[in-house]
């Protein structure tokens, strides 16, 4: 079997079920975006020297092929994202304590892997904001499953500033 199918050469790509829409659709936009905040969580963990937070962040991609399933109109349960942002706001917490007080705003600098890490929160950022754009404009701004991505990118967008404070301070880098 090979990779390509020619299918999408007219510019059109097929969503769970078969139904076929423009690849420039807000939609694919949307699952898009989340598939490249998916890549660059792969270059983190390429980048980790200490392996502490791989398995999180692997099991944070899994979650956004879920997310981008429902996107995408797969029938998928996403009730699982619940208990993930808990558990973001548990690592938020525990990593917090051994970094300082925060006094003012971080400049995304540092080593790859602190750089890395706030690339991918504004990824994630983007991500959100598109998925609100989408559900704005498909009138599922109110479908629980939506509110619960929107919760979820937001608070890994919070987890991912707290990693790449911490990656700044293991490899104590100040900015």
């Amino acid at each position: 079997m090979t990779i390509y199918t020619r299918a999408g050469d007219g510019g059109t790509t097929a969503l769970f079920g078969g139904k076929r829409i423009f690849k420039s659709d807000l939609q694919v936009e949307t699952y898009g975006s989340i598939d490249e905040l998916s890549s660059i969580l792969g270059i983190i963990l390429s980048l980790s020297d200490k392996k502490t937070n791989d398995s999180l962040i692997s099991s944070i991609q899994k979650d956004l092929y879920l997310i981008m399933s429902f996107l995408a109109d797969g029938k998928v349960e996403l009730s699982v994202l619940n208990n993930k942002v808990g558990t973001f706001e548990d690592q938020i917490d525990k990593i917090s304590l051994g970094l300082s007080k925060l006094n003012g705003f971080i400049l995304p600098q540092g080593n790859l892997a602190t750089t890395t890490c706030h690339f991918a929160r504004t990824v994630c950022r983007r991500s959100e904001r598109t998925v609100v754009l989408y559900a704005k404009n498909s009138s599922l701004l109110k479908n629980p499953n939506i509110l619960l991505i929107i919760r979820y990118l937001n608070r890994l967008s919070d987890l991912l500033f707290t990693l790449a404070r911490q990656s700044s301070h293991k490899h104590e880098v100040v900015v």
